[in-house]
């Protein structure tokens, strides 16, 4: 019998809606102050900074548009929290299209962010979490898509600060419901309490099948900060080179999370 699944993770929508207004803030200052030489650098993949800038005020606006929709028919979302990390790679090239196309169509960027962050702040209610809107991946709970933006922009925080060297805050519950989300979706994936992944200060799961741990030092851990965490969850760093640089403690012999990487296309 496969090992039981535990009940998802309980998200406070009014707290996640603040810390993902917060770090759209962050990110905005830290665009305002690019040059153009800096918009125009090689951003993750094929983008540019410009691009990619876009990009996190498309991650934004997402939520606004889908509050202008209907909601969408049937009384359950199409798809679950922890099911969506996995669902991105399907929408990858759509999106990177929809950030080129608004990157030119928007010079001015914080101009777009304003605008971005006012709509937001007006049709994004922080009571309204139960309500079903419609998403690239299916309907999910607003709640449940205000979790997926701190993941967005988080993310996206990280990509900004290493192809432009700018310190980019990250705020504290934003960080913490992205590092979550994907160590709840690394759980998901991989059913079992044979080792325990640490991501201090913010989560502990246990994955992968095998002997259950059930008092003292289990023997299989994998320990890491949550940016390296998430850099390996969305494929930014490889398990190899992770372990290589010390970025990541991993002891016993199913402590090895190679296979299950990255979470994230």
């Amino acid at each position: 019998m496969p090992p039981a699944r535990k009940r998802p993770r309980a998200y406070d929508v009014t707290r996640t809606r603040t810390a993902v207004l917060a770090q759209f803030a962050h990110v905005r200052e830290a665009v305002r102050a690019l040059t153009p030489e800096q918009l125009a650098r090689p951003g993750p993949g094929e983008w540019t900074v410009r691009e990619l800038a876009a990009h996190l005020a498309m991650a934004l606006e997402r939520v606004s548009r889908a509050m202008e929709l209907p909601a969408p028919g049937g009384p359950r979302p199409e798809i679950a929290l922890l099911e969506w990390p996995f669902s991105t790679a399907l929408n990858a090239p759509g999106i990177a299209g929809s950030a080129r196309d608004l990157a030119e169509a928007r010079p001015g960027l914080d101009a777009l962010y304003e605008e971005t962050a006012a709509r937001f702040g007006e049709l994004v209610p922080d009571d309204a979490g139960d309500r079903l809107v419609t998403t690239r991946a299916g309907s999910m709970r607003l709640g449940d898509f205000l979790v997926t933006r701190t993941v967005e922009l988080v993310v996206h925080t990280d990509d900004l600060h290493r192809a432009t060297g700018l310190d980019i805050p990250y705020d504290r519950q934003a960080l913490a419901a992205c590092t979550r989300l994907l160590a709840d979706a690394l759980a998901d994936k991989a059913p079992g309490g044979s080792v325990e992944v640490r991501v201090p200060p913010f989560a502990v799961v246990q994955c992968i099948g095998g002997p259950k741990h059930t008092r003292g030092t289990p023997p299989n851990v994998v320990e890491t900060d949550p940016l390296t965490w998430i850099r390996l969850a969305t494929g930014r760093t490889r398990w190899a080179d992770a372990l290589e640089a010390a970025q990541v403690s991993a002891s016993g012999e199913r402590a090895d999370l190679a296979p299950l990487l990255p979470l994230m296309g």
